[in-house]
């Protein structure tokens, strides 16, 4: 299983924080937000590769952060070319050039590159093996207005994806979707070709919309609490949450 980061954002709601430099590499405690994220999915054995995908005017940093970063499984940097927040080519996007420039043919775990997690990706990866079938994230929000602001899924009982809503008006149900998700090599086909088909292609969520449609996901609940770093005022907080 290869372990796809999507880290190529701009990440302008931080600026001057990250104007010239990466989100994902800002540090939170004695590690970065990457650092912990890799420090973790690193040790599920069945990960054999970490493909981290970026911008141009970022590749060095990743690259440089790479180098100094020690773990079981390698680490490459993809550069999607990009310079600037007008020219990014979304998150969709990104992964299919990690996918093509990798040769990738097995089961893929995709993350965002900006989240701390007070839990182990390995239950993850247990679930996927456990249901055979692509898999994506989920959690239980009581917020009408977060809810309106993500992916939405509803389920079964045995928790298959039975549709997806993105950023909902009328949500379909409390169940909301974070950017992780697990996409079975059978699947592949299917998401090499989503662009074609209509598959929108600037948020990671958009893929998973695309492919509930076509294909069967099912979902697992999140054990944990999920910490987004979009703000400075979030990266404060995360700061003095887990600085210590």
């Amino acid at each position: 299983m290869k372990n796809i980061v999507i880290a190529a954002g701009y990440a302008t709601r931080l600026y001057p924080l990250t104007e010239n430099f990466p989100k994902p590499l800002l540090e939170v405690g004695n590690n970065t937000i990457l650092g912990r994220l890799i420090e973790d999915i690193d040790r599920i054995e069945e990960i054999n590769e970490h493909i981290i995908v970026t911008n141009h005017k970022f590749a060095h940093h990743f690259q440089e952060w790479a180098r100094q970063t020690k773990t079981f499984s390698p680490i490459r940097i993809i550069d999607d070319g990009t310079e600037t927040n007008e020219t990014r080519l979304g998150a969709v996007c990104d992964l299919l050039l990690a996918i093509k420039e990798c040769r990738v043919e097995e089961d893929i775990l995709v993350i965002a590159a900006d989240n701390i997690l007070d839990f182990s990706f390995k239950g993850f990866v247990e679930e996927f093996k456990k249901k055979g079938t692509s898999l994506i994230m989920c959690h239980n929000e009581p917020s009408l207005k977060a809810l309106q602001r993500t992916g939405v899924i509803e389920v079964n009982a045995d928790m298959k994806v039975l549709q997806m809503q993105e950023k909902p008006e009328v949500p379909v149900s409390n169940w909301a979707v974070p950017p992780f998700y697990i996409y079975s090599r059978r699947d592949l086909p299917l998401i090499k070709n989503c662009l074609q088909y209509g598959c929108k292609f600037d948020a990671p969520g958009n893929l998973a919309h695309y492919l509930c449609g076509i294909t069967t996901l099912h979902a697992w609940q999140m054990p944990g609490k999920r910490f987004d770093i979009g703000s400075l005022d979030s990266y404060r907080q995360a700061q003095e949450i887990f600085g210590a």
